[in-house]
């Protein structure tokens, strides 16, 4: 049964999410985060319509909560039907994933070697399919994914938990004329929409 997230809901998600922030270590930060989205998304959950917009060109990422006290944030992404990011990492912070709504698709890398000059080479770790009510973690130096929308005519909604103010990250384009696991680093500046 879907319900429709309320302010109380929101901050009962919230007091958990600072409960487990005050850990203090990121292992056992982002693993009792890690079990409270998948008991908050495994329940349905509806989000109100602004958080459930699209947008043609790419993924949406609406903040939902920044707190001030610990400075962990909170985000929802939405994806339209096969949007995903680019190959990208998390600026060096901790972060976990979860699912609300439809399907996606973690595709994941490991840093194998990176030049002064940003020229990266990865390791493929494999694909997850995720469906509503998982959720996974990052912790940094193990950061680095590609995330899209699994489904191809449906959206799909996630929840991020951030150890910070994720406002860039860098992301890797591959370099067609190394083979295939050669990519150039760039910095990318990351907003929230409206």
């Amino acid at each position: 049964m879907t319900a429709t997230l309320t302010a109380h809901d929101v901050e009962v998600l919230l007091d958990h999410l600072r409960a487990a922030v005050r850990l203090g270590e990121p292992a056992a930060i982002t693993e009792r985060i890690k079990h409270d989205l998948e008991m908050f998304a495994g329940h349905g959950v509806k989000l109100p319509a602004r958080f459930r917009r699209t947008k043609p060109e790419g993924y949406a990422r609406r903040l939902l909560h920044r707190d001030p006290e610990l400075g962990f944030t909170a985000v929802i992404m939405t994806w339209g039907p096969g949007q995903q990011t680019a190959l990208h990492d998390h600026a060096g912070i901790w972060c976990v994933e979860g699912v609300i709504e439809g399907e996606m698709e973690v595709h994941r890398f490991d840093l194998a070697e990176a030049t002064e000059d940003g020229i990266c080479r990865f390791t493929d770790q494999g694909r997850v399919h995720a469906g509503i009510g998982s959720a996974g973690a990052l912790i940094p130096p193990f950061e680095y994914h590609v995330l899209g929308n699994a489904h191809p005519d449906r959206l799909a909604i996630t929840l991020h938990v951030y150890g910070g103010e994720m406002d860039h990250c860098s992301i890797y384009a591959p370099l067609e004329a190394a083979g295939g696991d050669r990519y150039q680093r760039r910095s990318h500046p990351l907003s929230y929409d409206e």
